[in-house]
């Protein structure tokens, strides 16, 4: 799915059972939320702390979706077009980032 047609779905799901976007703030807050479950399920599945019951139900697809989910609403209600962004984004980092990674010795 292209990252328009993402933004087109999430929009319909708001109009159709969200009522409306909530806040920028309020989904700057949540969003700020979701990172913070995605960081508990890659602590504990990659890192070194170890899970508690109350985290074996988490799951890392699920809570990327959940960052994405907050971060479309986000773009759909500023009005930033994600594929636009993202093909801008990418030219900087390729600009400005060509040979940077490949010469880094810590990398190889």
């Amino acid at each position: 799915m292209e990252l328009s047609e993402v933004q087109k779905e999430v929009d319909r799901w708001i109009k159709t059972y969200g009522v409306r976007y909530f806040s920028e703030l309020t989904n700057m807050a949540i969003l700020t939320e979701e990172v913070g479950e995605l960081a508990r399920v890659v602590a504990r599945k990659y890192g070194d702390q170890s899970s508690k019951e109350s985290d074996l139900h988490h799951d890392l697809a699920d809570e990327m979706a959940d960052v994405l989910w907050v971060l479309v609403c986000m773009a759909n209600q500023t009005g930033v077009d994600l594929e636009a962004a993202f093909a801008k984004n990418m030219a900087k980092k390729t600009d400005r980032d060509a040979s940077r990674h490949l010469n880094n010795k810590k990398l190889k």
